[in-house]
């Protein structure tokens, strides 16, 4: 299940894209059109400037905008940086450790079908596929 911080991170990630400009945009404005507190807002947005999605701007005319342009986001990239793995079972997480019944998991296969197709279609969406719907 995606949590609030994953979905507020792919709006926020909307916002910016949308505003299709090169200024930096003040957090409290993008707070104010999502109508999300401020406050949960910086700690996801303090993620999205780590992970390298994002530019930030201190002090006046400060702010937030996107490194790339929206084309070249996935809506995975974003997911996986703010939620963790997609991956549907442990044993399949990227650096997991090597599970001792993977050679006679009969459910291995399944899992592994699920969790290429949850991946394809987050790494398939892009942003500015949400920003045309």
């Amino acid at each position: 299940m995606i949590s609030t911080k994953g979905r507020y991170a792919l709006r926020i990630m909307i916002d910016l894209a949308s505003q299709d400009s090169d200024a930096f945009i003040p957090l409290k404005d993008i707070a104010e059109r999502q109508g999300i507190s401020k406050k949960y807002l910086e700690i996801i947005i303090k993620d999205l400037v780590e992970g390298n999605l994002l530019t930030s701007l201190s002090g006046k005319g400060g702010g937030y905008k996107l490194k790339r342009k929206p084309e070249e986001y996935s809506v995975g990239e974003i997911i996986e940086l703010t939620e963790g793995s997609l991956a549907p079972v442990a044993c399949l997480a990227a650096k997991a450790e090597d599970c001792p019944r993977a050679s006679g998991c009969i459910t291995l296969p399944l899992w592994k079908e699920y969790g290429e197709l949850v991946h394809n279609f987050f790494y398939n969406k892009k942003l500015s596929d949400l920003l045309n719907d």
